[in-house]
């Protein structure tokens, strides 16, 4: 089987519709495809009822978490949830807080940008941006307005963290996100927790830490996301060594985003013994 757990459509930062997104898997070969949009399951009903045969979708999210880094300083973590209970009540408010935190940043960044960038039009990034905004809707609207060559340009310049037009946004404690996704019936699953290029690295230490954050491992970190484009083979080993170690999940993702990223569905992909395991110990939702 071909099973890719990582990927984005329009509903959040991706350029592919959740329609199209599941055609797309279905063309690449997949038999499994999930969708993992930020902070939002917007484009779950969408990816359902458009699913050729014989593709399975599994419903999912990428939440936007802080850890503890390995200077011990605060750093942006992405946790991959699968398979929750959309309807819990304190997961559900605390996305919802999440995508306002997400429209609250990318406006005000949108305004910091038109300054220096007249063409740039915060009203219509905002109208534009779906359920859930991100950097990347930002980076889209320089490309057009022709600021910058590439969304990649994008990120190294006027949106990389500590720009001038940077602004920071509140996201939710990776402890307690690993708890509301368990208690919401979810598996959770560290997503690039070695992606050098994008900054500072999570502690390891608290990977070890979330796997018990209840007696006997009930309500802990599911897996890590070890496979991924971002992830040297140095890095990929270290974290396979530690999933085995915790007696984690282990997944491997494409991250595909269509357009915004050169990344290609299937890229990596995660072993249908750890798929099966996931699925299993999910209580919120089934495939």
């Amino acid at each position: 089987m071909h099973i890719d757990l990582h990927t984005h459509s329009s509903a959040s930062d991706g350029t592919d519709t959740p329609a199209e997104l599941v055609r797309a898997a279905n063309a690449a070969g997949l038999d499994v495809v999930a969708l993992t949009d930020h902070d939002t399951t917007a484009g779950w009903d969408e990816a359902l009822k458009a699913a050729p045969a014989g593709l399975t979708v599994v419903r999912g999210m990428e939440m936007s978490c802080t850890g503890r880094g390995e200077d011990g300083n605060p750093v942006p973590v992405h946790l991959l949830a699968y398979l929750f209970d959309p309807e819990n009540e304190a997961f559900a408010l605390e996305r919802a807080r999440l995508r306002e935190e997400r429209s609250t940043r990318i406006g005000r960044m949108a305004e910091l940008l038109a300054v220096d960038y007249p063409s740039i039009d915060p009203e219509d990034i905002l109208a534009g941006t779906g359920p859930s905004a991100g950097r990347p809707h930002l980076a889209r609207a320089l490309v057009d307005a022709g600021a910058v060559p590439s969304v990649q340009a994008a990120f190294d310049g006027p949106l990389r963290t500590g720009s001038q037009y940077y602004v920071a946004k509140v996201d939710t404690p990776l402890d307690r996100a690993v708890e509301m996704i368990a208690a919401a019936g979810g598996v959770s699953v560290i997503a690039h927790a070695r992606a050098r290029t994008r900054g500072r690295l999570l502690d390891l230490a608290q990977i070890r830490e979330l796997v018990s954050l209840e007696p006997g491992g009930a309500g802990g970190l599911g897996g890590i996301e070890v496979d991924h484009a971002d992830h040297n083979a140095e890095d990929a080993r270290i974290l396979r060594e530690l999933a085995g170690e915790l007696d984690l999940i282990i997944t491997g993702s494409s991250d595909y985003h269509g357009r915004n990223k050169e990344l290609k569905l299937g890229q990596h992909t995660t072993h249908v013994d750890d798929y099966e395991r996931l699925v299993s110990q999910a209580s919120g939702l089934s495939v």
